[in-house]
């Protein structure tokens, strides 16, 4: 019987960008919840240690609240056996002949490892070699088993898997109403909706969870004028300030106005004004202006190809909106195209043209040739927009930021040039 989990990211993190780009998989919010707290559940065993990068998994650590395990240093119950599961890897029946197996063996699929188990004293030598995790296993002499599975390879599986993982989470509930709720607010399947302690669903707000579960977390405001349609995923803290929000995970304290639909926010987002954001994933820290849309739908109904690690992929998909990384900003009637990849930390007010469809980390783009944002004055603005929700710019957070600023250079430098940002556009 496995008695801890360990989970890991695999070297083709990079095929998520730039949702990872200051993130490790395992916190990669998705479903209810995120990917770390989802494979809790389904193993239903103690986490005893995430691995990947180093400075990312640094950059969770510093989040309040995280509870990201760390490896255990001594070699106590060294018969105990471990499950190891790839973080990108999504639940399924693969997992039975997992935990089935007579004997320590490692599961792959194709040219990926999928999960592990062994027990815990062949695993300790490899806790804490963090991106090396993955190469540690295939240095073990285990017996290879292959599986039929599916991972989250790319920013736009997060979309195309969100609403099954939703209904999923939700489903179990519990359905308490522990908020406040107000007489002339309207509730449909109020059997199916939840309303975390704290949490205010105002006057002329409706939560219809006909098509799927809603869930309110803690201290969150749903306003007059909303309409939040299920699964739903509210989380703590969040401000829903009117409009409509369908089939979405809100992450914790975003404030939300006009349309999202089938889009994931990993928290600490603002949009506080009228514009359309659909099958989207929207990074931390992230202010869309009023009015910024993005398109989510070719002209020709066609596949959508997004820019994934110097290469367009086809998606395979006709719904396929923006993927914007963390402490991104846009201005006033920003226009994002169909499968647009923002990198962290980029500036964008060029309002009423399309941006680029790609975009590097740190780019400064006013509606003509993208350039650099100088880092030094990026990083002035993130501090005051991470004080302002009472959460002070980390250690960890600066060097993640500062790498990868560093090591994206060339390619946005390629994109336009260096250093063309040189004052500040109207954002709201």
């Amino acid at each position: 019987m496995m008695r801890s989990l360990v989970l890991f990211e695999d070297r083709h993190w990079a095929g998520l960008r730039p949702l990872t780009e200051l993130l490790p998989v395992p916190a990669l919010a998705f479903g209810g919840s995120h990917l770390a707290a989802r494979w809790r559940a389904v193993a239903s065993i103690p986490l005893r240690a995430v691995e990947a990068r180093a400075r990312v998994l640094a950059v969770w650590r510093e989040r309040p609240g995280a509870d990201v395990a760390t490896a255990s240093s001594h070699s106590e119950g060294g018969d105990e056996e471990v499950l190891v599961v790839n973080a990108a890897a999504l639940p399924g029946p693969w997992l039975d002949a997992v935990r089935g197996a007579a004997a320590s063996a490692l599961f792959t699929c194709g040219d990926r490892v999928a999960a592990a188990r062994l027990p815990l004293g062949l695993l300790l030598p490899g806790l804490g070699q963090g991106e090396r995790f993955e190469g540690f296993l295939h240095s073990l002499e285990l017996a290879r088993v292959e599986l039929r599975l599916s991972f989250l390879a790319h920013p736009w599986h997060l979309v195309e898997e969100n609403g099954a993982a939703l209904a999923h989470d939700l489903a179990a509930g519990p359905f308490e109403k522990r908020g406040d709720i107000h007489r002339l607010a309207a509730l449909e399947a109020p059997e199916a909706i939840a309303v975390e302690e704290g949490a205010r669903i105002e006057a002329g707000a409706v939560l219809d969870a006909r098509g799927g579960p809603i869930r309110v977390g803690r201290g969150a405001r749903v306003g007059a004028h909303t309409l939040v349609s299920g699964p739903c995923s509210i989380g703590a803290g969040t401000e829903l300030l009117g409009g409509t929000v369908a089939r979405s995970t809100i992450g914790p304290r975003c404030f939300i106005a006009g349309e999202v639909e089938a889009s994931i926010w990993q928290g600490f987002g603002n949009k506080r004004h009228h514009g359309f954001v659909g099958h989207s994933v929207i990074g931390e820290w992230v202010n869309l202006g009023a009015l910024t849309t993005t398109s989510d739908l070719k002209n020709n109904y066609g596949p959508v190809r997004v820019w994934v690690e110097g290469r367009e992929l086809d998606s395979g998909l006709t719904k396929v909106g923006a993927f914007i990384g963390a402490h991104t900003k846009t201005g006033i009637g920003s226009l994002l195209p169909t499968g647009a990849s923002i990198g962290t930390g980029s500036n964008l007010f060029g309002g009423g043209r399309f941006a680029p469809k790609h975009v590097p980390p740190f780019t400064w783009w006013d509606g003509g040739e993208p350039g650099e944002h100088r880092f030094e004055e990026f990083l002035a603005t993130a501090r005051h927009a991470m004080a302002r929700r009472e959460r002070p710019l980390g250690p960890a957070d600066e060097q993640a930021l500062r790498a990868l600023f560093e090591s994206s250079a060339a390619e946005r430098h390629a994109a336009g040039g260096p250093n063309r940002g040189c004052s500040t556009p109207t954002a709201s």
